[in-house]
């Protein structure tokens, strides 16, 4: 996983991404919100609240 991959916060499936205790969960759901958002239209320095 990207090293910055921590930096992707919000919700994806009703949780909280952030505070997901089990870490392949979280990057799970990481992916899932990455995908989510790109879906979109947002922008990658969006995502990551750079």
């Amino acid at each position: 996983m990207n090293p910055k991959a921590a930096l992707i916060t919000g919700m994806i499936c009703g949780h909280r991404v952030e505070v997901i205790e089990d870490k392949t969960m979280q990057n799970i759901r990481c992916l899932d919100k990455l995908v989510d958002e790109l879906a979109k239209g947002k922008s990658m320095e969006k995502i990551l609240r750079e």
